[in-house]
């Protein structure tokens, strides 16, 4: 997984860096901004995962240890995206959750890299989040697994 990381944030030419249009489009969501406006809000990191699909290192986010209740909100629109309640730990390094809030995420096939996975985005403001996989816990059996700085956590 750590390759599939560092390739995605440094080999030209991978889905990080050509889809800043594509994470651009403006028409299907209910928040939208500029390229500028993005990252007038979001800080460096964030502008590279949530808005040009990159993916943060392995074990680099707080979120990863955050184990108290609370939502887990897009870092770009907040927007709760899932629960305190449906996070587990998955041992890959980032924060894992077996399913979303209703009607928060959409997902799209991601067939960059050599592979194909199901790519995680904000419903609200089409934000990327991270990838979703078949091998998580009961009762879904799925893992989400995030992009720590693509959210932030509200108590409660």
């Amino acid at each position: 997984m750590l390759g599939t990381a560092w390739l995605s944030r440094h080999v030209p030419g991978t889905r990080a860096e050509m889809a800043t249009t594509n994470s651009q489009k403006t028409s299907s969501f209910e928040i939208t901004k500029t390229e500028q406006e993005w990252r007038k809000i979001l800080t460096p990191e964030q502008f590279k995962v949530l808005r040009q699909e990159g993916t943060e290192l392995p074990g680099t986010s707080a979120l990863n240890q955050q184990h108290g209740e609370g939502t887990f909100a897009c870092a770009a629109c907040a927007l709760p995206l899932f629960t305190s309640a449906t996070k587990f730990d998955s041992g890959t390094g980032w924060p894992s959750f077996y399913a979303p809030i209703e009607g928060a995420v959409d997902t799209t096939t991601d067939t960059s890299l050599f592979m194909t996975r199901v790519e995680v985005h904000c419903h609200r403001c089409g934000g990327h989040l991270g990838h979703v996989f078949d091998d998580g816990p009961k009762p879904t059996g799925k893992r989400y697994c995030m992009n720590g700085v693509a959210m932030t956590f509200i108590p409660g």
